[in-house]
């Protein structure tokens, strides 16, 4: 059996969808030899993905975060949602609510999440990396692609930015982090960030 070669992204991709640590999950990649579903079943079973059992919960409940910057000049609404009306009402989800409103005004991302980046911009930057890496050896230039594309996602999308207070954890670790205090599924659906001069 070939043996596959357990990459940083990989490991990045299973820690943000079960909340578990770097170590881990490079283990369970390992063992499950990079399907990245069997390494969440061994996750599970280790008992080490407790935010991942409440991913496909309903989350009705939440509020809309907001954050005025600069004086009034920059401006921002982001949804947070949650199981409960109990959960919403707590200090730590009104505190994250907060935080990623700020957060938003600073980083200014696009996106939420990857998945929401559509295929022609996807398209458009794999050309322009591809042409950038034109003269490096055939079998290295989908790699670098792939990195490339993976900086492009961290850039713009809001779950995979660094957080500004705490350059140490993503967006989407300060989401899986609540969710394991809270007990509670909780999702960002969507955000506007508006500045003064600055068109739609």
């Amino acid at each position: 059996m070939t043996v596959m070669e357990i990459t940083a992204a990989m490991v990045k991709k299973l820690r943000d969808a079960t909340g578990a640590g770097m170590m881990e999950c490079k283990a369970a990649l390992t063992e499950a030899n990079g399907d990245m579903d069997a390494a969440m079943t061994l996750l599970r079973k280790r008992g080490l993905a407790t935010a991942a059992k409440k991913a496909g919960r309903a989350t009705s409940e939440g509020l809309i975060g907001h954050y005025i910057h600069m004086g009034g000049k920059i401006g921002v609404l982001v949804e947070i949602n949650c199981e409960s009306d109990f959960v919403a009402r707590t200090d730590k989800f009104q505190e994250l609510t907060k935080e990623i409103a700020m957060h938003i005004a600073a980083a200014n991302p696009t996106y939420v999440r990857r998945e929401e980046v559509p295929a022609d911009v996807v398209a458009r930057e794999k050309d322009i990396y591809r042409d950038q890496v034109k003269d490096k050896p055939a079998q290295v230039i989908d790699k670098i692609v792939e990195g490339k594309l993976n900086s492009y996602y961290q850039q713009f999308c809001l779950m995979e930015q660094l957080s500004v207070r705490d350059d140490k954890v993503t967006i989407g670790q300060l989401v899986q982090d609540a969710i394991r205090i809270l007990g509670e599924n909780i999702t960002i659906s969507r955000f506007t960030r508006m500045k003064v001069g600055e068109s739609a």
